[in-house]
């Protein structure tokens, strides 16, 4: 199965988990945005757990090759609730039972940052893209 195949069966198995997708960019990353059913102020732990369980089972069946998946939640278009990001070697790791579910887990919170989050130090924003001329505090 080519890259592109494996992108165009992802959206519907991360729909069929409960993840409104808005947008899919396959390739390595795969880039995730979706719609949070949970618009709050932080991005809700269960349903990141539902996006990757998705593409873990279909790692599992053979169905997906691992890549880096970058996720983005919004509250609605355009409106950035925050983001995360899992490292192809760590789905392999989980597959492969070298790490458990849990470390899988505290690696991928580890990397979550919120919308409203300051920009990093070393002159990121907090989803990690190059600030903007115009953007310093």
């Amino acid at each position: 199965m080519t890259g592109d195949e494996q992108t165009t069966e992802v959206e519907p198995e991360l729909r069929s988990y409960g993840i409104s997708v808005e947008a899919v960019d396959g390739g390595d990353p795969l880039e995730l945005t979706y719609m949070t059913a949970f618009p709050g102020r932080e991005v809700h732990h269960g349903e990141i757990g539902r996006a990757l369980n998705a593409l873990i089972d279909r790692a599992e069946a053979d169905a997906w090759e691992p890549v880096r998946v970058e996720g983005t939640v919004v509250r609605s278009p355009g409106d950035v609730l925050g983001t995360w990001h899992a490292e192809a070697t760590w789905f392999e790791e989980l597959i492969a039972y070298e790490i458990s579910e849990t470390e899988f887990s505290s690696r991928v919170l580890d990397t979550l940052t919120h919308g409203d989050e300051p920009a990093e130090t070393d002159g990121s924003d907090a989803a990690g893209e190059p600030a903007e001329a115009g953007d310093e505090a």
